[in-house]
């Protein structure tokens, strides 16, 4: 290969990294697993000198998978504070079967999807050649549920985690089984709660003061998740979130807590408040974390 081949190549590369990587990424398949996918916001000053190490932050959708509105919504944040952000994608239905569900209690059949995405973690902090080996994950509705058993599942990996009006909530109880309570937890998932480090961990939980509609969370006899005590923590989202918090709180896990006046289910109208949270919980971590030279 010439000089000037290998400088038009290496041009093109750095063309299709801007326009592809930087900023609003494309959408790439997972390489662990390319029946799900991922976009990213990476801020176009990744890697000049001086720049502070970017930090991650991982979105999780809901039921509706508007994987791309949050991302979005946070590429503000991330310029300004040194982030990218992920934003994955669980299709419905990556079985064949129509399940809108199954990513929420992180198992479906032989689907882990931690897992899956610890991999689409791994796999951009290589590209951008970044330690993502603790991040900070909001989800909101379905991705709330993910969020508050990956929390419990994965402590370890987390700088702040945020619980956005899950639907269900699993509690920290050893006395009721999985997804209710936490009772067959080590047995299910090959690892004990690590309670120590969930302890570590800011949590936040926000849902809106108007989230008071019951006909998408209500567990009936003979329904895909029913089991005893499905509905015991509460009618509405708002009450179920509430019990969640005692429940962590009863463990030891401090927790911010936001009900919004005069918002319904829309995960948009609380992202400012999520932001709020882990900028806050961003300034701390940086503190502990010497600045480059």
């Amino acid at each position: 290969m010439t000089d000037t081949t290998e400088a038009t190549t290496a041009l093109a590369e750095r063309r299709a990294r801007a326009i592809y990587d930087l900023g609003p990424s494309t959408i790439y398949a997972s390489r662990s697993d390319p029946r799900f996918s991922y976009c990213t916001y990476v801020p176009e000053h990744i890697g000049q000198p001086g720049a502070r190490p970017m930090q991650l932050v991982v979105v999780v959708h809901g039921t509706g998978r508007a994987f791309v509105n949050y991302r979005e919504a946070f590429s503000g944040f991330a310029k300004w504070n040194d982030c990218i952000v992920l934003c994955p994608l669980f299709p419905a239905g990556v079985r064949g079967d129509g399940n809108r569900d199954g990513f929420k209690h992180l198992v479906e059949a032989d689907i882990r999807y931690d897992q899956i995405l610890l991999d689409m973690v791994a796999e951009v902090g290589e590209k951008f050649g970044c330690d993502f080996s603790r991040f900070a994950l909001f989800g909101y509705s379905g991705g709330g549920q993910f969020v508050n058993r990956f929390a419990m599942l994965h402590p370890e990996h987390l700088w702040a985690a945020s619980i956005g009006a899950p639907g269900s909530v699993t509690l920290i109880d050893p006395q009721q089984g999985w997804w209710v309570g936490t009772q067959d937890f080590e047995a299910r998932f090959g690892k004990p709660m690590n309670l120590d480090a969930l302890r570590r961990v800011p949590v936040h939980m926000i849902a809106g003061k108007a989230d008071i509609e019951t006909w998408e969370i209500t567990h009936k006899p003979g329904g895909k998740f029913f089991m005893p005590g499905a509905n015991d923590a509460g009618r509405t989202r708002p009450e179920r979130l509430e019990t969640l918090r005692r429940s962590f709180e009863a463990a030891g896990v401090k927790v911010a807590f936001d009900l919004l006046d005069n918002v319904p289910h829309n995960g948009l109208a609380c992202v400012g408040h999520v932001q709020d949270f882990f900028a806050k919980a961003l300034h701390a971590l940086r503190a502990t974390v010497p600045s480059p030279a």
